[in-house]
Formats: structure tokens, C-alpha cells, sequence
């Protein structure tokens, strides 16, 4: 599925405008469904084993039939709303939610909002959601880059070792950060890892800044894995320096600080560090998307994602 140009997609055709719209559109699961056919294969069917572009047989229960080799799909199938129990019209109810609220949403906000069956069903579908608002394939960034590790503490409930104690260990976030010239920042690129170490964060370099860019540190050996790869390095030695960390390196300290303000306000405290990565990545996905004026396009960039995101399940979320 290819990613539909934002300059072409209109307010009122292609998403609501507002939650009047929303609720005319999205009545009942039926109209849930059509929408999703509608993103997942915008120019008809394609039959996700022969690739064939031709319209499939409908049977009685709803699943699609290849008029090639036959296969009998879903609309949902391979997707984050995979055999799902909870009403797809209760999913867009908390897509729009999430993605009309400028700070994070919780578990039991969007509990009480569905009424849904459980605190767990709200859990395991806020997961799913935060699991699709990273696309794996999206651009990498480039240009001048910022990275920087930040270590946070309150707010995360640490992972527990063998002896069943809480880790002693710092959690630590990679960040790096686009900067916009003459001013202003760009897109980010967050990760939990272990440690800050060379291995670590090289990976974590390849990975999301494009070759040819430029990238800033401070003054760590472990970031001279930047220039034994290709990249323009510069690096800033802060130990003995009479300016500032934050006044030098303005982008990763602004969005470090940024986050651990909204996983305290946000969450407050009520995350386990096994689920970092997915906090991450909402955090990502709404600064990426701060001056986007349109909300309705938010709900379509996110159920985009969504269809294009594989399943995952209850233990999946918890083991990760």
C-alpha cells in the first residue's frame, strides 16, 4: 500500500472535517470496514498471495474470495485489527480520541470513554495503536543531526531481574534530532536501549539518519562511530566547558526534556519500562506532527499505519 500524498487528500472527502462528519461517517462496523478497504487497497482489491489486481468474490460472511487462486482473505486480515473483538466502530472512536488530543491518552480515559469490556481490552488497544504510529519504512532523517542519550527516572516502572528486584540500571533513551536552519527543529527519532554504548548507538545511527547528513555529539568516544561510518561528525567536549550542554547541543536537550515532562503529566508513573518503546513512539509520532492543522488527517495517517501494521496480541504487548 502506498502512502497517499497529503497535498492530495481533502478535508470532508478523504477523512472528517469534525466529529459531526466522523459520526455520519462511521455509524455502525460496516462503514468501519468500507473505510479500511478503502486504505488498504485504494485502487481495488489485491490479493495479499497472487498480488492480482481483480474484484474478488464476496461471501456470505463477509470474507473475500481471489477470483485467481481462490485464497479467502478479510479486510482485516494481517492488520492491527486482526480477529478482533472489540466493534470497529469502538477502534475509530478511539483513533479520533487519540489523535484530537495534543497530549497523550490513557488506558482508562479511553476505558470510560467506549465503556468497553474491560481496562484490559482499552490497554491492549491503545498498545496496538501506539504500535502503529511508527511506520518501519518511513525516511530517515538528514540534513544536520543531533544525538544524544537522556537517561529517565521518574515516571517508568523499571523491569524486575531474575531475583525478582527492581533494576538498579538507568533507562536510557536514544534521541536525535533534525535541525532546521537558520532556526527550529525537525522530525526525531527516539529508542531504549540498554546502554549508550558504541555498538548501541551506531546501529541506532544507521538506522535513522541517511548517509551524507551531518551529525553533532558531545564529546563521548561511543559517538565516534559516526565518522568511522561515513558521516560529518562533529563533536562537542561539555566536561570543563564554560557553555552550557543545552546551549550548544539545543535540539536533543529540548526534546529529552519535552518527553520526560510528557510521560510524567501524560502517564504519571503508571509505565513499565517493557513498554517504553511504545510510548516512544507516540511521542514521535505527535512531535512529528505538531503543526499539522488538521486533525482529520492525523485519523487518517494513523488507520493508514494501522492497516499496514501487523498483528499483535495481548502477550505479544507484554512480553515485548
Amino acid at each position: 500500500m502506498m502512502t497517499q500524498n497529503s497535498n492530495l487528500l481533502k478535508s470532508g472527502i478523504d477523512y472528517p472535517r469534525n466529529w459531526d462528519q466522523f459520526i455520519d461517517w462511521f455509524h455502525n462496523d460496516q462503514s468501519c470496514l468500507d473505510y479500511i478497504s478503502k486504505i488498504r487497497w485504494p485502487n481495488g482489491f489485491i490479493c495479499p498471495r497472487c498480488h492480482v489486481n481483480k474484484t474478488p468474490y464476496k461471501l456470505k460472511n463477509g470474507t473475500l474470495k481471489c477470483a485467481v487462486c481462490r485464497k479467502e482473505t478479510s479486510v482485516t486480515s494481517g492488520t492491527i485489527f486482526n480477529k478482533t473483538r472489540t466493534s470497529l466502530k469502538d477502534w475509530f472512536g478511539a483513533v479520533w480520541y487519540i489523535t484530537n488530543q495534543k497530549n497523550g491518552v490513557s488506558a482508562l480515559g479511553i476505558y470510560r470513554l467506549l465503556g468497553l469490556g474491560s481496562y484490559q481490552t482499552s490497554w491492549t488497544l491503545l498498545h496496538k495503536l501506539r504500535s502503529a504510529m511508527v511506520n518501519p519504512t518511513r525516511e530517515k532523517l538528514s540534513g544536520l543531526v543531533e544525538i544524544d542519550e537522556t537517561f529517565i527516572s521518574g515516571g517508568i516502572v523499571p523491569r524486575k531481574n531474575k531475583g525478582n528486584n527492581s533494576s538498579k540500571s538507568k533507562i536510557v533513551v536514544l534521541v536525535a534530532v533534525e535541525l532546521l536552519e537558520p532556526k527550529g527543529f525537525g522530525r526525531v527519532r527516539l529508542r531504549h536501549v540498554s546502554a549508550a554504548t558504541k555498538d548501541n548507538i551506531q546501529k541506532f545511527i544507521l538506522d535513522v539518519v541517511n548517509p551524507g547528513s551531518v551529525i553533532y555529539s558531545d564529546g563521548s568516544p561511543a559517538y565516534n562511530c559516526a565518522k568511522e561510518n561515513g558521516f560529518t561528525h562533529h563533536r562537542t567536549v561539555h566536561l570543563g566547558s564554560d557553555i552550557a550542554a543545552h546551549i550548544t547541543m539545543p535540539g536533543v536537550h529540548r526534546v529529552a526534556s519535552l518527553l520526560k515532562r510528557w510521560l510524567l503529566g501524560a502517564y504519571q508513573g503508571a509505565i513499565q519500562e517493557k513498554q517504553l518503546e511504545y510510548y516512544l513512539d507516540e511521542y514521535t509520532f505527535r512531535f512529528n506532527r505538531r503543526k499539522s492543522k488538521s486533525r482529520g488527517l492525523l485519523f487518517y495517517r494513523l488507520l493508514e499505519q494501522a492497516v499496514i501494521t501487523a498483528p499483535l496480541t495481548y502477550d505479544d504487548i507484554k512480553a515485548r
